[in-house]
């Protein structure tokens, strides 16, 4: 098995860019998982609540996403599914500029960048686009993310990615556990339970 399953429930607390925690509760479906989670933090002088439902199927390809959110801007909730093909709807409306995403990725989560790897299964040495997505905390507002994974050789039975998402100039190298869930993005979060 290339990552065991998740844990019941996991945390992180987030660092530098903001201050907050994440919690989530992982749900074995029949079909797949479902993760239920919920975000906190103050950034840039701001705070917001994202809380979260998402769906993947056994591969871990997204299914679905329900996202609400809170903060000075008010309150926001936006869906999205997305069907076997990648093409995505955003609030039941197609959404083409996503089409071919395979993940959705959380501005407010670390949570979900536990999904492209388990979906990629990439040896080491291997690396792949992995486009989002990308789903903002305080509006909810959804954009296509280009970003890729390269899986570097394993630290202690944890394996290594050197995750790239030129549109954040984000470059850095994230350490995962043996469930496939993130333990250290730098200047992001840690891994708290």
């Amino acid at each position: 098995m290339y990552f065991r399953d998740p844990p019941p429930t996991a945390a992180w607390q987030h660092l530098d860019a903001r201050t907050g925690f994440e919690v989530v509760y992982f749900e074995t479906l029949s079909d797949g998982l479902r993760v239920h989670g919920c975000t906190t933090a103050l950034e840039e002088g701001q705070t917001w609540i994202v809380g979260y439902m998402l769906e993947v199927d056994h591969g871990w390809h997204t299914r679905l996403a329900r996202v609400s959110s809170r903060s000075a801007l008010g309150h926001h909730k936006t869906s999205l599914a997305v069907d076997s093909a990648g093409r995505w709807r955003v609030d039941g409306q197609a959404a083409p500029h996503l089409d071919g995403c395979r993940d959705v990725d959380l501005e407010a989560s670390a949570m979900t960048n536990a999904l492209p790897v388990h979906r990629l299964r990439l040896a080491v040495g291997a690396k792949a686009d992995a486009p989002a997505a990308y789903v903002r905390a305080t509006d909810l507002s959804v954009e296509r993310l280009e970003q890729t994974y390269a899986r570097a050789g394993d630290e202690t039975g944890r394996q290594r990615y050197d995750y790239a998402a030129p549109a954040f100039e984000v470059d850095c190298r994230l350490l995962y556990d043996t469930s496939g869930l993130v333990l250290d993005y730098p200047g992001i979060a840690v891994r708290a339970g």
